[in-house]
């Protein structure tokens, strides 16, 4: 396949990386000096996927540098603020027959990419596995919580090619199954980054420790019954009968086999960038605003969250 994998952070390297390795023929985008420094020393992985090197058939840093113009799949790995502007630069390079992937955190991004790209060219995906960067082009992945599950939220591309595409992921290395009920799983996702992603981010604990503290697990129960009154109010479902079930699910099984991760927010603070904190939180509250349902836990966590975004920045500045 010709694939092109837009964004070069954590996981986008996961992605070209393992990619190329298979056989595919890849294409990444990033900014400078990512670009200068993939270009000379390659992608590379390490981590729990073992270690992994890989020189890709072209690197550019914007969509007009690229000199390969058809593509069988594009990998969109931007942050969700930047998906709108993405998804309109894409638009000269996703033909009739290309499928882009929204692999990407919060809520928003298929909405915001199909004001550019016709929906029925449009995969999200539910990704749940961790990887840090550790220097531009390189990645390590740290924890598995399940497979990654792509689909189409209106159900507009057939059960047949997200089957192909989930087996193409899956032979390169990176487990992946296709659902006619994504968005289910993307709201799971959701809930679970909105508990752990903010609050790890402001206490700079692994979500081990979040979950063993009696403080931060109360916090964390309610930030999550806040966003099921919100999902009911929606209309939304979830693979989950209702907050208890779910908060069974966490603390069972999601939170023990994360325990050791850190929160992709504080590798962004720490680096004097913009978070996701919109898309996940401020999600939330602005959907409960919409709905009438309120949300004071949610909206403290991303007034603490922007807080130290800004401070932080202030200090790299």
């Amino acid at each position: 396949m010709r694939i092109l994998v837009f964004g070069l952070g954590a996981l986008g390297t996961v992605y070209a990386c393992l990619l190329k390795n298979a056989g595919h023929f890849v294409v990444g985008i990033d900014r400078e000096p990512v670009v200068s420094r993939v270009k000379t020393q390659g992608l590379g992985i390490t981590g729990i996927w073992g270690e992994h090197t890989a020189f890709l058939d072209e690197v550019a840093s914007t969509v007009d540098e690229v000199q390969a113009r058809s593509f069988d799949l594009i990998v969109l790995t931007v942050k969700s603020f930047d998906t709108a502007e993405a998804a309109s630069k894409l638009v000269g390079l996703a033909g009739a027959g290309t499928y882009v992937v929204l692999a990407q955190n919060g809520y928003g991004n298929y909405e915001a990419a199909s004001a550019f790209l016709p929906p029925e060219q449009l995969i999200v995906a539910r990704v749940i596995f961790g990887s840090e960067t550790l220097e531009p082009g390189k990645a390590k992945v740290t924890v598995i919580a399940d497979d990654v599950v792509i689909g189409s939220p209106q159900n507009l591309i057939s059960e047949e090619v997200l089957a192909e595409i989930a087996e193409q992921f899956s032979t390169c290395g990176i487990p992946t199954r296709a659902s006619n009920e994504v968005m289910k799983y993307v709201w799971g996702k959701i809930i679970y980054n909105s508990a752990l992603n903010s609050l790890g981010a402001i206490l700079e604990v692994p979500y081990g420790k979040l979950a063993e503290n009696k403080y931060t697990a109360g916090l964390m129960d309610a930030m999550i019954d806040e966003i099921f009154a919100v999902l009911e109010a929606s209309g939304e479902t979830t693979l989950w009968a209702d907050a208890g079930a779910y908060r069974q699910a966490f603390y069972g099984q999601m939170v023990p086999s994360t325990a050791q991760h850190h929160a992709s927010m504080l590798q962004d603070i720490q680096r004097g960038r913009k978070t996701e904190i919109d898309a996940l939180n401020g999600a939330v509250v602005e959907l409960g605003m919409k709905l009438g349902i309120d949300t004071p836990v949610n909206r403290v966590i991303v007034s603490l969250v922007k807080a130290k975004e800004e401070l932080s920045r202030q200090r790299v500045e």
